[in-house]
């Protein structure tokens, strides 16, 4: 990015004296090298992500779904088909559910115990897509500027709150983000290639990339990933009123390559399925999103603008400063690319009824280099209603150090005392760098925000959430079949159908009614029914119609997050039938 130099005291210049001390002292020496910096970006990384990664237990309720389907494919071998018990789940293509069972396949080779029902090994795909979504990022950055603001802008990313969920998720998100910047970062190096002759090309290894990209996002989620590169480059050429440049993407081999790839599933599903999967995936699933708030996710238009400044924590503190200088280098062609990224696909998603906060995530890699350009430049705005925005490191670790022990105390009656010096380390780096951001420059301000923003996931999603046991009621609902004195416990839950309770106590577990639960037990063996306090009167007036006889074991409360309500499960084995 070019743009006249506006160096002041909240530019990104850190004062003498500064670089040779923690944070930068470690970010200098990271900048020696391309294989420094990558190996930095990795361990940013890895300390953004890990926290919580093995001990969060599954979460309701798409995790639950994406990995109990993928369970599901490694009991019957059949890997064409997506089933979620008994029924089909078509709503996404098949990759995400081959990389987790590759990644469950693998641990199981070498012999670990219980790989089935471990859910972090279906984890183990998002958690490699997220880190290859930074490094993407980098990449896709030195296309626009330097080593040192690149990786920036992938740092922004890989310490960002929506990424560093999405990467403990066992779902399709990360690896759309990944594959998204990886197909933006090669159209990039085709839409900077001189034009001046009008038969450049981009190299095969890039060419390769870009459709390999586009082709693993089809097999993850379908057209997204198509619908954002296409807008971007929809956008360019029309400002530029040339398409000529995206010849250098090699489009006939390429979209050769991307078809000898995606068909093959996309046949064998037809195949099997006739025209079922196109209809629940693209009809039920995805135009149902843009015609209503499915599944209770509606949102008006501006809800993802309101949600980036907690999202996006903590570069989005410099979203606002970054603004006038985007604005003003907005005809260069790499602003201009960028806005192309951004600004089509945005308007799509906040028009879209259907709104969850992961949809946006393939767009923030743009708004990170937007945010890193404007650093370059030394051209963030000084205007003190805008530079009033990097309060915003030192609200967000307070309130949510503040709102994560109050729900220790609301859930489980702790105060969560191991998770308050990581979280009192997040709220003391965010003041920090609030106040030496003008002092000091917005780099080094910048690098103390990531450290708030990595202290604070280690206080919530390492300590706080894997504590929280009464939120994750299936973990104990399981451990009744666990304990029981049998080889193959099954059980009946009536009142509570969440899918983590069926990937955990196995594929076989009836989700019902009070009646089906009853008439359940009524066939003896080894059986447990499962009923909310709300239908156990009725599950006992089954019995007593059809002459079962049972005995009651513990009775254990939880938290349901998937509607926001506490729930008691009671416990029932049969004992005998008059």
């Amino acid at each position: 990015m070019t743009a006249p130099s506006t160096t002041t005291k909240g530019g990104t210049a850190p004062r003498s004296g500064w670089r040779g001390y923690g944070l930068s002292r470690l970010f200098e020496f990271a900048l020696a090298s391309q294989r420094r910096t990558a190996a930095l970006l990795v361990l940013v990384s890895l300390a953004a992500f890990l926290p919580g990664f093995f001990r969060i237990p599954p979460v309701d309720r798409d995790e639950a779904y994406f990995a109990q389907a993928t369970k599901q494919m490694i009991e019957t071998g059949d890997y064409v088909n997506i089933r979620y018990q008994r029924a089909v789940r078509y709503r996404k293509p098949v990759g995400i559910y081959w990389l987790q069972a590759a990644a469950v396949n693998t641990a199981a080779a070498f012999g670990m115990p219980g790989a089935l029902t471990t859910i972090w090994l279906y984890r183990i795909p998002s958690l490699l897509a997220a880190i290859g979504a930074v490094l993407a990022t980098y990449w896709c950055a030195l296309a626009f500027l330097g080593r040192r603001h690149a990786a920036l802008a992938a740092l922004m990313l890989a310490v960002s709150v929506l990424l560093g969920t999405e990467a403990r998720l066992a779902k399709t998100d990360a690896v759309l983000a990944f594959t998204v910047v990886l197909a933006m970062g090669a159209l990039a190096r085709a839409y900077r290639l001189p034009r001046a002759k009008g038969d450049e090309r981009l190299s095969w290894p890039t060419a390769a990339i870009f459709w390999s990209a586009l082709a693993l996002g089809i097999l993850d989620k379908g057209p997204m990933v198509v619908m954002v590169v296409a807008l971007a480059a929809a956008a360019v050429s029309i400002v530029d009123r040339s398409a000529r440049w995206l010849m250098a993407l090699r489009p006939l081999p390429g979209f050769c390559w991307l078809l000898l790839v995606v068909l093959p599933w996309f046949i064998a599903i037809y195949l099997r399925a006739g025209n079922t999967f196109f209809v629940d995936s693209v009809g039920h699933d995805m135009l149902a999103k843009v015609g209503g708030g499915q599944e209770a996710h509606g949102a008006p238009p501006g809800y993802y603008l309101l949600l980036f400044f907690v999202m996006f924590f903590p570069a989005s503190a410099l979203a606002i400063p970054s603004v006038p200088a985007v604005w003003t280098m907005r005809r260069t062609p790499t602003v201009r690319f960028l806005l192309a990224w951004l600004v089509p696909s945005w308007l799509v998603f906040e028009l879209v009824a259907t709104k969850l906060p992961n949809y946006v995530l393939p767009l923030y890699p743009a708004i990170a280099i937007l945010i890193a350009g404007a650093m370059e430049n030394n051209a963030l705005s000084q205007r003190p209603s805008l530079k009033r925005a990097t309060v915003w490191w030192c609200i967000v670790p307070a309130v949510f150090a503040v709102a994560a022990v109050a729900i220790a105390i609301a859930v489980k009656r702790d105060l969560a005392l191991l998770a308050w010096p990581f979280l009192a380390g997040a709220i003391v780096c965010g003041l920090f760098a609030w106040r030496s951001y003008d002092d000091e420059g917005a780099e080094p301000a910048l690098l103390r925000a990531f450290a708030a923003a990595i202290l604070a996931g280690i206080g919530v999603y390492g300590v706080i959430l894997p504590s929280l046991r009464p939120a994750f009621p299936s973990v104990a609902l399981a451990n009744v079949l666990h304990a029981a004195p049998c080889a193959h416990a099954v059980a009946a839950s009536a009142g509570y159908g969440e899918p983590s309770l069926v990937f955990l106590a196995g594929t076989d577990t009836r989700l019902t009614d009070a009646a089906g639960a009853a008439n359940f037990l009524r066939a003896g063996g080894c059986r447990y029914a499962f009923v909310e306090a709300g239908q156990q009167r009725s599950f006992a007036l089954r019995a007593q119609k059809i002459g079962l006889r049972y005995k009651a074991g513990p009775r254990i409360q939880g938290f349901n997050v998937s509607n926001g309500r506490w729930i008691t499960m009671g416990v029932f084995q049969p004992a005998g039938v008059r």
